[in-house]
């Protein structure tokens, strides 16, 4: 399969001003398909794509399954639990399994970081010419959220015509659980590369200095963080983590860092909420603002992910992206 745009989606590190426009561009054609009565193209029919989560999603996972099936493309999903994995089998060997049987794309889920790395590198040695989409790994990365945040952010700032250079100037406040959040680390490369002003805001515990690398503004109070936001993203606040003793209660971070409507006065006037789900309801942010479709982008960040990752399968299966629907 020659691929004259990329050769694997991995990371957002090194993903250019025209690679950004390229996935906008070409997911408001898919918004277009997915608006007919006939929700099918044959873009991919004869491909065959393996979706290989690792871990558990709901979002991505049907978010993709349903992108695949849209394109027309063959699908064969992976379940851990019932796989060879339980006999010894490797992650390397279960995904030269599915090299074997012809798959075209593996997306790839994985809780260590890298895995999705190790698997294209291996599967490149072997001469396979497979692509493998990174849906989300570790503590690393998840570049599909982040691309559907893009395309959310700037379909919201130019309805219909969304274009990345919208956000050059525009300020986009990030809070929550930086420390573990692959969806931020993705963002704050395509968010800094469009010409965003990011600020990340969340406790010390969870915010650690060096993500000020990444050019963003570091807060550890809320408000200044927020102030004159054009957008605010709240992150999941992983429970999981509360028996590490980075925070001394979820009632006490809601006091401190949830945002609510009262919080949002702190914002621009136009300001609309963002969240890449699960939400803890009255953690992150109170149920009332969630629901509102005039501030939350939630629902349309959901929406968006059918089409962006639409996109992704085909601008990886077929190349450069000529053939549009």
């Amino acid at each position: 399969m020659g691929n004259p745009w990329k050769r694997h989606l991995l990371s957002l590190a090194e993903f250019s001003s025209a690679d950004y426009e390229l996935v906008v561009q070409t997911t408001l054609s898919f918004q277009e398909v997915l608006s007919r009565r006939n929700k099918k193209v044959p873009s991919l029919q004869g491909k065959l794509v393996a979706h290989l989560f690792f871990e558990p999603s709901t979002r991505t996972r049907n978010s993709f399954e349903l992108a695949a099936k849209r394109l027309s493309a063959d699908v064969i999903n992976f379940a851990p639990g019932t796989s060879s994995l339980s006999k010894g089998e490797t992650i390397l060997d279960t995904a030269r399994t599915f090299l074997a049987l012809g798959a075209d794309l593996l997306v790839v889920r994985h809780q260590g970081s890298g895995v999705p790395q190790r698997i294209a590198h291996d599967l490149d040695a072997l001469g396979g010419q497979v692509a493998v989409l990174n849906a989300g790994d570790g503590q690393h990365e998840h570049p599909t959220q982040a691309l559907l945040d893009l395309f959310t952010l700037c379909q919201s700032l130019t309805p219909g015509a969304p274009h990345p250079a919208a956000l050059k100037g525009k300020k986009v406040a990030i809070v929550g659980d930086i420390l573990h959040s692959r969806v931020a680390r993705s963002n704050l490369w395509s968010l800094g590369t469009n010409g965003a002003v990011v600020h990340l805001a969340g406790p010390p515990t969870l915010l650690p200095p060096e993500f000020a690398t990444y050019g963003a503004v570091l807060h550890y109070d809320l408000e200044p963080a927020i102030a004159d936001a054009d957008f605010v993203m709240t992150l999941r606040l992983q429970k999981e983590r509360m028996g590490e003793f980075l925070l001394p209660s979820l009632q006490e971070y809601h006091r401190r860092y949830g945002i609510t409507r009262d919080r949002l006065k702190h914002c621009a006037p136009n300001v609309q909420v963002l969240h890449p789900g699960p939400v803890n309801r009255g953690v992150e942010l109170s149920s009332d603002l969630m629901d509102d479709p005039r501030l939350s982008l939630i629902e349309k960040q959901v929406e968006h992910g059918v089409a962006t990752r639409m996109a992704l399968l085909y601008l990886l299966g077929l190349g450069t992206g000529d053939r549009l629907p």
